[in-house]
């Protein structure tokens, strides 16, 4: 077993990089990823209550994460045999949230030496010294971590926000924005604070100000974008 010692990955590192056995065959982190974004998680166990629950809604999701340009990696401290065994078990007999019968076709990274987990700092002693708590990494398509969340095991994980923050990145990246407290596709986004003494230009279409650092304004998104914008709010 590896016991080298690992810096835990931070936000605006590279992902680190690493070959292993998954679900679907052999991959090369984050090489065979190159140009998408792909969202980086861990589960404690298989054939477990809420890493089930868990799994139906990534597989229920997936099609959405991909429409994104995000693909989804999973990984925990077992074995490929009995990833293969517990996601067909989750297809062919759960139903969680109207979810049943759910496809899970994305690579589920079987990590016994748990070198991969702790690489991502995905093993934390004061929960477990031999299973991965639930880590989420947001990683572009330049390798680089742009967003990481942590769960305990006991509380499953917010699908609506993964993919919030998913969106949130892409629309901080394309249209080089800031974005509030609780931001969806189509809200305003924050105005940068003034730096100098004449203070935010409030001429702008549509832009409100509540004081001299704290102005909102609607993003002049493009027409794709907008389509986006109005299915997300369906969804």
């Amino acid at each position: 077993m590896d016991n080298q010692t690992y810096m835990m990955p931070l936000i605006g590192d590279k992902a680190p990089s690493f070959e292993a056995e998954t679900t679907q065959g052999k991959i090369r982190f984050p090489e065979d990823f190159k140009g998408q974004w792909v969202i980086l998680f861990s589960h404690p166990s298989d054939f477990t209550p809420i890493c089930t629950s868990e799994f139906v809604m990534f597989g229920a999701m997936q099609a959405e994460f991909e429409a994104l340009n995000c693909r989804l990696v999973g990984l925990s401290v077992g074995t490929n045999a009995s990833h293969i065994a517990w996601l067909r078990s989750i297809h062919e007999r759960i139903e969680f949230k109207g979810h049943k019968r759910v496809e899970l076709n994305f690579p589920l990274v079987a990590d016994m030496s748990m070198e991969v987990a702790r690489k991502y700092g995905m093993i934390q002693t004061g929960v477990s010294t031999t299973a991965a708590v639930r880590a989420v990494f947001f990683i572009d398509p330049t390798a680089t971590i742009r967003a990481v969340i942590y769960y305990p095991m006991q509380l499953g994980r917010n699908f609506d926000e993964l993919k919030r923050v998913l969106v949130g990145l892409q629309t901080i990246d394309k249209y080089h924005v800031a974005l509030p407290a609780d931001w969806r596709p189509g809200d305003d986004i924050i105005v940068p604070a003034p730096t100098t003494y004449d203070g935010t230009d409030k001429s702008a279409e549509g832009m409100k100000c509540y004081d001299w650092y704290f102005c909102t304004k609607p993003l002049a998104m493009d027409k794709a974008d907008k389509e986006k914008a109005k299915a997300y709010e369906k969804a």
